[in-house]
């Protein structure tokens, strides 16, 4: 009996030019008549080695589905083994889209053509709604976990699919790339093109051949890549997989690492960019530790092939623009996959997976501790060294470390792996490298020779010249341990930090010095379960915040953040003068408000001379929730009636009174059909996508003057209304010009009381004015603020006129345990003290006009841009849709908030529809600091989020 002849496969090797067939337009609709009895127009699809249409029903918008015009050198085995891969993954994992083959007149759309360059196959594939990740644009974490997934699962599916055809030869086959790189690398024609590849190529054959032979063989899509995954219309993580025709057999892991390169290339991307994508695959896959270890080198060396067969098939097919479009982003994959040594990107890996091998510590001399007693200096984020801004001084370090020489100490260290901020001079734009690889070392006396010392170590001085032969005395000098010759960077991130020391060693144990392994920080974990679900925090994956300084944020890894969002640290976080009067006053006094002190008074005298005449009596509270509770109660009591008017969509706090007046969906879908019954409200008066636009915004004030009237004839007098001087919560809105003037005269015409909340926007924030409601030219009767006026302590007040304040006394007594408090008084009156010396209202103009011009030139260039709201350093950037329908852009919000944190900007959305970027900076920050805010969102909008 003879033996079944050998289906004839594709081998790359004995054909390594594929020239891509390029039928023309009118020929493809012609054979496509002939073939599968329908009449079409094409729209051409790019394509390496095939060709590919978008193909219509003549005179139809709606596609029809995707033409595939397979390379000639593939057999017809191998496209029933494409379709049939297909079938199974959309069979086996269903929350996958997987296109099929087009049912047409005369069946399935898959058929061979006898065309004018020859047999060629041609099959229709379903058109899959939704976009693919194409280009070099950002992508999110949230998004590379969906590509890993879709890795995963197709991987999944595909575990035992086995064909005939499966064993072809392809030069995507990881399995295959060496040899690829050995045919093409002498025939590229550039010599540093040559040389990457080439050093890349060692380094990854190298670092494979161990683990090679024990790695999974099974069939695979093996181009789940950004080009050929699809996310829905609308969504945002990929939920499609398209275009099988590199199925084959191969390494398991080639999957994923595939995929991995194709993150590379996007903007600010990594190789910690692709961690969420290889975690994803793990949890379906469960890499094995020989594939953890083959993963990167797999990485590199399609990168390599990348480069090299793109470059061969420009100098073959020149006119192929989709082969040459992708050269540039093509090297940076390999750029980026060689970045870091391959042992350290294995590492890392294993710690991204929870996996950490553990480190065998090194043998320890005793150089450095035998010279006798060693002090060790505390850099980090939350170190004393660092207060009172003294991190942004280059000399800060060397001083200490010379203070302690004099004080007695042999030698004075800061030990690597340790979060270093001290001497962080250029605080921004932000880094992420934080975490030094190096030992600094300051000597009482010489230390010679350097090289008897340690030889494992590369000693440099402070201005990163190399040391050698006899250490000088009292400089400063760093040593890093060395890794078969290489150097590790003098800082790298904390996602790479533990990798380098596990393959580079801790400088500090060769000197008999070890620094500490870092504990798991469990904080987040802990607040989740101790505090209560309500009480939330910025950002799905916080960084954890230690430290402020004027308008920065320092985390515990020692990123420093911008913060763009904060107005409770109305004059910067952790100013000095402030700090110093409440340590003052803690000193001396703290207690109840009710005994006797000076400063309560004191402050009372300032914060009353800051508002116009007649504003001569102040109650002291501890937030603005407080603040505008206690006005609502102040208003009740001196009318003598219970009904109180609101404005809809404002936000005043969570007390019983503060919440009833409180009708943002955002913060309580709810807002409006559970008020209580005393609150009537009036339209939100917002101009931009209001009830009344533009001009016809004037139509807010006499709307709202007729509620207030309708009340009164009903024989409900309202006893106040209430309402942001500036419409804070929409993302500081301007009032309608004479809007306060307007309904403030009615609501007294009535025998009512307006109250004015400015929580948000008083104590100068607007620039322009002091107080909101001087931008409206009205005066108040009741007063509620807060936030800013304790820079950073809980602090509120509430600030009237004596008879209303009287009448207080028919609701019984009023006090506050620590509203008003010495420390707090003294607290109080210091941030008017920097805010009057400093010329922070001024700065809030000048910085803000800048500020608002920038944002103003971003909408010019971003559609997403519908406008940009507010004065001086309260401002909003309202992102939609649509500039006409206005409909809001939640969701780009959110992920434009997420791409700014990993850029280091700390912002958050605002609004009903959370579709504002809330710009409340503390009232120091700088115009630079401001520009980078700026750039940061300018690359956010052109790069993607």
């Amino acid at each position: 009996m003879s033996e079944t002849a050998p289906i004839p496969v594709f081998d790359y090797f004995s054909q390594v030019d594929l020239p891509t067939p390029t039928l023309s337009d009118d020929e493809v609709r012609t054979l496509f008549a002939d073939a599968f009895g329908v009449e079409i127009d094409v729209h051409a699809l790019g394509s390496q080695q095939d060709q590919n249409f978008r193909v219509f029903r003549r005179g139809e918008s709606l596609p029809l589905g995707v033409l595939k015009l397979s390379n000639p050198v593939f057999s017809e085995a191998e496209i029933d083994m494409q379709d049939a891969a297909a079938a199974l993954v959309a069979d086996r994992s269903p929350h996958v889209r997987i296109p099929r083959l087009v049912e047409g007149p005369r069946g399935a759309m898959s058929a061979w053509w006898e065309s004018s360059q020859g047999r060629i196959h041609a099959r229709v594939i379903e058109n899959i709604a939704g976009s693919t990740l194409t280009g070099s644009r950002y992508l999110s974490p949230a998004v590379v976990e969906g590509l890993g997934a879709l890795a995963g699962a197709v991987s999944l599916s595909l575990a035992d699919f086995e064909h005939p055809a499966s064993g072809r030869v392809l030069q995507w086959d990881l399995r295959h790339a060496a040899r690829v790189i050995d045919t093409l690398l002498p025939l590229e024609p550039d010599v540093r093109v040559r040389e990457v590849v080439q050093r890349a190529a060692d380094a990854a054959r190298a670092a494979l051949a161990p683990v090679a032979d024990a790695l999974p063989v099974q069939a695979g899509h093996f181009d789940v890549t950004d080009d050929n995954v699809l996310r829905a219309p609308g969504a945002t993580v990929p939920d499609a997989v398209i275009d099988f025709g590199d199925v084959c057999a191969s390494w398991r892991v080639g999957e994923i690492a595939v995929t991995v390169s194709s993150v590379l290339h996007h903007d600010g991307a990594t190789p910690e960019s692709a961690f969420p994508a290889i975690r994803a695959f793990d949890r379906v896959r469960d890499l094995t530790d020989d594939e953890i270890t083959a993963l990167w080198p797999l990485v590199v060396l399609r990168g390599a092939v990348l480069v090299l067969s793109g470059r061969a098939q420009v100098r073959l097919d020149d006119a192929n623009d989709y082969a040459s479009g992708a050269l540039n982003r093509e090297f940076r994959i390999l750029e980026q996959a060689a970045s870091v040594p391959l042992p350290v990107l294995a590492a890392a890996t294993r710690v991204a997976l929870g996996r950490p091998r553990r480190v065998e510590p090194l043998a320890t001399g005793s150089r450095l501790t035998a010279l006798g007693r060693h002090v060790e200096l505390d850099a980090s984020t939350e170190s004393p060294l660092n207060d009172a801004g003294a991190w942004l001084d280059a000399a800060t370090l060397d001083a200490a470390a010379l203070a302690a020489l004099d004080a007695g100490a042999a030698v004075v260290t800061v030990p690597a792996w340790r979060a270093r901020l001290t001497g962080t001079v250029d605080p921004l734009p932000s880094t992420a490298q934080t975490v030094p690889t190096d030992i600094l070392v300051w000597t009482a006396e010489p230390l010679a020779p350097a090289v008897d010392a340690a030889a494992e170590l590369v000693w440099t001085t402070a201005d990163g010249q190399p040391a050698a032969g006899v250490l000088p005395a009292r400089v400063r000098l760093s040593a890093r341990r060395a890794f078969e010759g290489l150097v590790p960077p003098p800082r790298t991130t904390r996602a790479l930090a533990d990798a380098w020391r596990e393959v580079a060693g801790d400088p500090g144990a060769v000197l008999g010095i070890p620094a500490p392994v870092p504990a798991t920080d469990d904080s987040l974990h802990r607040r989740h379960e101790v505090l209560a679900e309500v009480q939330e925090h910025y950002y799905g994956t916080p960084p954890r915040i230690e430290r402020g300084w004027r308008e920065h944020l320092i985390d515990v890894d020692g990123r420093v953040y911008l913060d763009m969002v904060n107005n409770v640290a109305s004059v910067g976080h952790a100013h000095p003068h402030v700090v110093e009067a409440g340590a003052r006053q803690m000193h001396l006094l703290n207690t109840n408000s009710r005994f006797h002190y000076r400063a309560i008074a004191d402050f009372a005298d300032r914060i009353a001379a800051t508002l116009p005449e007649g504003f001569d009596t102040v109650f002291f509270v501890n937030s603005g929730s407080e603040a505008t509770d206690l006005a609502i109660r102040l208003a009740m009591a001196a009318t003598g009636r219970p009904d109180i008017v609101a404005m809809r969509e404002a936000y005043h706090g969570w007390t019983y009174a503060s919440d009833a007046v409180s009708t943002s969906i955002a913060d309580n879908p709810f807002a409006l059909e559970t008020r209580p019954e005393w609150v009537h409200t009036v339209d939100a008066a917002n101009s931009y996508r209001g009830k009344h636009r533009g001009a016809d915004a004037t139509k807010y004030a006499p709307e709202a003057v007729a509620v207030i009237d309708e009340l009164a004839a009903s024989g409900r007098p309202p006893a106040g209304m209430i309402a942001e001087t500036y419409f804070g919560n929409a993302g500081g809105v301007a009032l309608p010009d004479g809007y306060l003037t307007q309904v403030y005269a009615a609501i007294r015409r009535h025998g009512g009381l307006a109250i004015a909340d400015e929580v948000q926007v008083g104590y100068g924030r607007l620039g322009e004015w002091f107080w909101g409601f001087q931008q409206q030219g009205a005066v108040p009767d009741i007063v509620a603020v807060a936030k800013s006026i304790g820079g950073g302590h809980p602090l509120g007040a509430v600030i009237t006129r004596r008879e209303i304040a009287d009448r207080y006394r028919t609701q019984g007594y009023f006090f506050s345990s620590t509203g008003g408090s010495p420390v707090s008084s003294a607290i109080g009156t210091a941030v008017l003290d920097v805010i009057e010396k400093e010329g922070l209202q001024e700065n809030a103009r000048v910085v803000g006009a800048h500020l608002k011009s920038r944002l103003e030139e971003l909408g010019g260039r971003h559609p997403l841009i519908g406008t940009v709201h507010g004065s001086g350093l309260y401002l909003g950037v309202e992102f939609v849709r649509d500039r006409e329908t206005l409909e809001p852009a939640t969701a780009e919000t959110a992920a434009i908030c997420d791409h700014l944190l990993e850029l280091g900007v700390i912002m958050q959305p605002t609004g009903d529809f959370q579709n504002v970027l809330k710009i409340k900076p503390p009232l120091v920050v700088t115009r630079a600091s401001v520009d980078v805010f700026v750039d940061a969102l300018d690359r956010v909008l052109t790069t993607g989020y």
